[in-house]
């Protein structure tokens, strides 16, 4: 069981996530009013905030969303898990996608850091069931 501590969102693609604390997700769609949203298998990503907080004691200054993430939650190392794995927080059911993701060329955060954790550590989904996400929600793995 694991609990949300962020829900994010950019309106355009290139930018950065900003926190909103909650958002509505759409079947089949993703969230509403992120720029990734749409009929594909990458609609809602995940991050571990362990995770990002493993990466911020090495130095990183890194917000919420800057990974590009749309939910950060705790209590679950989401890059172990099988593709398939399907997840609930209140109405909303999500289905792992896929695993990582190729680090586009020019990541701000790689070009700082020398290293990016989204590529090795986020997961995406797909919105098999809408509903409401907010911060404290509890996120169980079903």
């Amino acid at each position: 069981m694991g609990t949300v501590m962020a829900v994010c969102i950019s309106e355009k693609r290139g930018t950065q996530k900003k926190n909103i604390h909650e958002a509505r997700f759409i079947k089949d769609f993703g969230i509403e009013k992120d720029a990734h949203a749409g009929k594909w298998h990458r609609q809602v990503s995940l991050l571990s905030y362990e995770a990002i907080e493993a990466f911020k004691a090495k130095g990183a200054r890194v917000e919420q969303g800057a990974f590009g993430e749309n939910l950060i939650v705790s209590g679950i190392d989401f890059k172990n898990l099988p593709v398939g794995t399907i997840f609930k927080c209140n109405e909303v059911v999500l289905e792992l996608t896929q695993i990582g993701k190729e680090c586009h060329s020019g990541c701000e955060i790689f070009q700082v850091m020398g290293d990016c954790i989204m590529p090795r550590e986020g997961v995406f989904t797909k919105v098999l069931q809408g509903g409401v996400i907010r911060e404290g929600d509890a996120f169980e793995i079903l």
